[in-house]
């Protein structure tokens, strides 16, 4: 018994490390060492074909999907925007407000409901805040507000 056959009935691989007998391929002669137009032993080892498991067929497809459809989303968002800025300087209309000092003891709500007694309080309360680019809806006394006049 050789060598190399008692390594391989031993621990069932071959001289090369491979479990099993050497694969014989369509291009492999009877010996499995290469094709028999003289180039024993330089033929390259096979490598299996590429097997992609559930997650890699996500990676590999549903991440490049997902973000293409974010993508289009963003993009059908951006063009579809509803405000739009005017064509030109004639075609702003300037809101026509009135210029309110803040009294002592007087609050938005007090100036809202004085001024516009037929609106909701809380609409004109808003557009005082928006107007005047308040963080919040305090004031203080002497403070000068622009209050919408319709």
């Amino acid at each position: 018994m050789s060598a190399t056959s008692a390594f391989h009935d031993t621990f069932g691989r071959d001289v090369s490390g491979a479990y099993g007998r050497p694969a014989v391929g369509p291009f492999d002669g009877p010996s499995g060492r290469g094709s028999s137009s003289g180039s024993a032993g330089t033929s390259k080892p096979r490598q299996a074909p590429l097997r992609l498991t559930r997650r890699g067929r996500f990676v590999f497809i549903g991440v490049p999907l997902i973000l293409l459809a974010a993508l289009l989303l963003s993009l059908s968002g951006f063009f579809n925007a509803p405000a739009k800025a005017a064509e030109s300087a004639s075609e702003l209309s300037p809101t026509p407000t009135v210029t309110v000092t803040v009294q002592p003891g007087e609050s938005l709500w007090a100036i809202a409901a004085a001024v516009a007694p037929e609106r909701d309080p809380r609409d004109v309360v808003a557009d005082i805040v928006q107007l005047n680019n308040l963080e919040a809806a305090r004031v203080v006394p002497g403070q000068a507000l622009f209050i919408p006049a319709e």
